[in-house]
């Protein structure tokens, strides 16, 4: 069964918006090349291009903008109609909006016939209009189902991937945080008590969460969590050093970022090296955009055989590339004896 939130997203991602500059220039820019089109299709040797040009383009363009505002006004209403209901009242509307335009076209030929010439007889030129609204509506509605069902998959495919990267808690550190807990119930239970506590908040935060943005006070909350834990069993060796006093931490981030980071710091570095290291967790805000980078020393020599590192990084990778675009990035510095992994995002803030 299907409710009415779920046909509301599903119309929210269907239409565009036809409010904004961009999609009114797109179709003012795909309506004259129509307009174009249809005059190299239709003019004649005895006919001046440039004129029949201009009477066409003047046509069209007013049933693309005119249809571009009423789009604009009706966008609650689609939206709250669903996918299919949005489709046919969408492709009416915008029927009757050209026959409407076209009978005020003739009528305004009728009366002033010197300045405006249409070469068709009424019912002729009324049908063409109908025939060619349609064909050019239909394709436009089939272009923005297809386009629908991409933007559809794409976000069923990032839910996908966050699933995943919930899920992908290594079994060694399970199984070396029972290890640890286990040693310090003997040797210091109120130490024992906080692991476990800790251990449950971590695996709450990773299985538990379903949003796709968290606030970057959570996110590095968890990351925070999750160092303590592996302090207990690195003891010395782990060296977690934040330098992040500039970030608001109200700040919009996608979930399940920092502490995946700094596991593959930890994991792919730290571990590998017999003395251990210092991870270095550097952000900055500059203009709109925040920047944190993750940095940990490499073991020269020394690698995982485990994929783990590149299926995190790539997760993370196409989730920042989903939710920000160009607008965003995630950049490896593997130089030297430091590997470093920067995030770039636009700064956004939940709202209180």
């Amino acid at each position: 069964m299907v409710t009415a939130d779920t046909n509301n997203d599903s119309t929210q991602v269907y239409l565009p918006d036809f409010c904004s500059a961009a999609t009114l220039f797109i179709i003012v820019l795909v309506a004259e090349l129509i307009a174009i089109a249809l005059t190299l299709a239709s003019y004649g040797p005895d006919q001046a291009f440039l004129i029949e040009l201009s009477k066409s383009s003047f046509f069209i363009l007013w049933i693309a903008v005119l249809g571009t505002a009423l789009m604009c006004q009706l966008k609650k209403f689609l939206e709250a109609a669903g996918q299919t209901r949005a489709f046919v009242i969408g492709f009416v509307v915008l029927e009757i909006m050209c026959l409407v335009v076209a009978e005020s076209a003739w009528q305004l030929t009728r009366i002033y016939g010197e300045s405006l010439i249409i070469n068709d007889t009424h019912a002729t030129f009324l049908l063409r209009t109908f025939a060619i609204s349609s064909i050019v509506i239909a394709l436009a509605m089939r272009y923005l189902y297809i386009s629908s069902e991409w933007r559809r998959s794409i976000v069923l495919e990032a839910q996908a991937r966050i699933s995943a990267l919930q899920a992908l808690i290594r079994p060694h550190f399970l199984f070396n945080s029972m290890n640890t807990i286990a040693s310090l119930t003997r040797s210091d239970p109120a130490r024992a008590e906080e692991a476990v506590e800790d251990l449950s908040d971590l695996l709450r935060a990773n299985l538990g969460g379903s949003a796709n943005r968290s606030s970057l006070k959570q996110e590095l909350e968890t990351a925070a969590i999750y160092q303590r834990i592996e302090k207990l069993r690195l003891g010395e060796r782990l060296s977690v050093r934040w330098d992040i006093s500039d970030l608001p931490m109200r700040a919009q981030i996608p979930s399940l970022t920092i502490q995946p980071l700094l596991e593959n710091a930890i994991y792919h570095g730290i571990e590998l090296l017999p003395d251990g290291g210092e991870v270095v967790v550097t952000g900055k805000k500059y203009d709109e955009h925040l920047e944190i980078a993750i940095s940990n020393p490499v073991a020269l020599g020394e690698k995982r055989t485990t994929g783990g590192n590149q299926m995190a990084m790539t997760n993370i990778q196409q989730r920042f590339a989903l939710a920000y675009g160009n607008k965003g990035s995630v950049s490896i510095d593997n130089s030297g004896d430091q590997f470093t992994v920067t995030l770039k995002f636009p700064l956004a803030e939940f709202r209180a």
